[in-house]
């Protein structure tokens, strides 16, 4: 009885139990196909990275002695859709029986969920094997509560997989080191070159050209940077412990342009496509802290650990409680779309600039850049949720729907409401002042709210508290804002509103 057994192209898991034995009745299958590369336009390292990851991988699996069936972009036998694909290949080999690891989109998992009826033969999910936490796991931590804090969700998952515990404490007797990780780069540290690789993707890239797939960004073709396989994966992350490491938590929230990695890991494109996992992550983290406690602070281990389990593992378990509803959130009623210099970076605006065209150039840029740059401006404007959550799903080599979806719609444009931030991410050009340099070789000036040149940022950040008083007034974290505002005299006030409102109907030329 010969199975079909169906990899995506985020589910390289070398770890997964299915590889762990060979059967020539098992017939892995794996495809290129328009209908990923197509519902949001990607950028070309995200296309790249995915496919070259997915080729290694079929390399691997064969090499163990599997059966692997390969559609490549070009194969002139691929229709370019999961669906129609699966059921040639089930004739081809006359198998009985699809089984597929369960999807981590949405849209993926009901059109898996279809198999049986589409194709004719019994289909069968199974785990990936790689989160820590099932998919309700929110249920599992909450039970029936509405409200799902992120603090609460971080201490169950350290107690229940013993990460940094003395017992039934935290190490250093706090949960939660975050506020000794907000600091701005000084002027003398020295900050690590990345490690880049340098795979020659010449090939796969004219295959991507030909296949007329339209992308977004920059690539050299012939040393792509970024981790393809397993063991490049794991050679990135020993070069973080080695030499981000020990800065890693305390700057990790600090903005600069003179370097696009600073002391972050860049894991977290091998982790989604699961080349590792997080739990291998975390330990030889923790090992390595371990290992140098004269250099490693507990607050950059901590900081580092968070993120993956405090922040990672709640993302999905968030997605696949409140999906599918969740895409459609709009609490705002944002309705602007983006202005076109997301697409080229060609705005006057210094943190912005620097953000988008580091973005475009490296398919990549870290939390506080997307959150408190990019995520701040399009909150600030009104974009609708929809123009965000394609940009940021398009243009990050880690970007995929679960994670995605619920950092944009969710924490950063605050259009569920508060289910996942407490407070909308706002800031006017003080924070993004005092988080880095951007200000200081800006066209505007942050110390302006109102007045030629003064920065949008200001004028943008109190208007959109104005303008959302009824929505936010209640918001204990907001109510200090709301009294400093009120404060203002009713000419200072007006000024400023007009000043928005100017910048609101020009975005195209900021």
């Amino acid at each position: 009885m010969k199975i079909l057994r169906l990899i995506l192209g985020d589910q390289l898991n070398i770890q997964h139990s299915w590889f762990k034995e060979t059967n020539n009745d098992h017939i892995y299958v794996m495809m290129e196909v328009r209908q990923e590369t197509d519902y949001v336009r990607h950028h070309i390292q995200k296309i790249l990275g995915v496919f070259a990851a997915m080729r290694s991988f079929s390399e691997t699996l064969i090499s163990m002695g599997h059966h692997v069936a390969y559609l490549k972009i070009s194969d002139p036998h691929n229709t370019q859709e999961i669906h129609s694909n699966l059921k040639n290949l089930v004739n081809k080999y006359q198998c009985s029986k699809i089984e597929y690891m369960e999807p981590d989109e949405y849209r993926l998992d009901i059109q898996l969920r279809t198999l049986t009826n589409k194709i004719g033969i019994p289909s069968i999910a199974f785990s990936s094997e790689h989160f820590m936490t099932s998919r309700d796991g929110f249920k599992k931590i909450f039970g029936e509560r509405k409200s799902f804090l992120m603090e609460t969700f971080y201490r169950h998952m350290r107690r229940d997989f013993n990460i940094l515990m003395d017992h039934d404490k935290p190490i250093g007797g706090v949960w939660n080191l975050d506020l000794e990780n907000r600091k701005k780069l000084p002027l003398n540290i020295e900050i690590p070159k990345p490690l880049e690789f340098d795979s020659d993707l010449t090939s796969l890239h004219h295959e991507v050209q030909s296949a007329g797939i339209e992308t977004i960004g920059k690539v050299d073709v012939r040393k792509f940077l970024w981790p393809v396989n397993r063991e490049q994966s794991i050679q990135l992350l020993n070069y973080f412990c080695k030499h981000g490491l020990k800065y890693f938590g305390t700057y990790q929230d600090a903005l600069t342009d003179k370097s696009w990695s600073v002391f972050h890991a860049r894991i977290s494109f091998s982790l989604n496509v699961k080349l590792i996992s997080p739990i291998e992550t975390i330990e030889k983290v923790i090992n390595y802290w371990q290992e140098n406690p004269e250099t490693i602070t507990l607050n950059q281990i901590e900081g580092f650990v968070r993120q993956i389990i405090g922040w990672r593992e709640y993302m999905r378990c968030l997605y696949w409680n409140e999906m599918p509803e969740f895409a459609t959130k709009n609490f705002f009623g944002h309705e602007r779309k983006l202005p076109s210099w997301f697409w080229t970076g060609q705005t006057k605006m210094k943190c912005l600039s620097h953000t988008i065209n580091q973005s475009l150039e490296f398919a990549y840029a870290h939390h506080i850049q997307r959150l408190m740059i990019t995520g701040n401006f399009m909150l600030l404007t009104g974009i609708h949720p929809d123009e965000a959550d394609l940009w940021y799903l398009g243009i990050y080599i880690d970007a995929f729907e679960w994670v995605e979806i619920t950092n944009t719609r969710g924490m950063s444009q605050y259009a569920d409401g508060g289910l996942t931030a407490t407070k909308p991410y706002i800031s006017s050009a003080s924070y993004i002042d005092k988080m880095g340099s951007y200000c200081k070789s800006c066209a505007y000036n942050k110390s302006l709210k109102t007045g030629p040149g003064s920065c949008p940022f200001n004028s943008l950040y109190w208007n959109f508290l104005e303008v959302n008083r009824e929505k936010l007034n209640s918001n204990p974290r907001m109510g200090m804002m709301y009294n400093v505002w009120d404060k203002m005299d009713k000419g200072t006030q007006n000024n400023i509103r007009n000043q928005a409102e100017y910048y609101l109907n020009n975005l195209e030329i900021l």
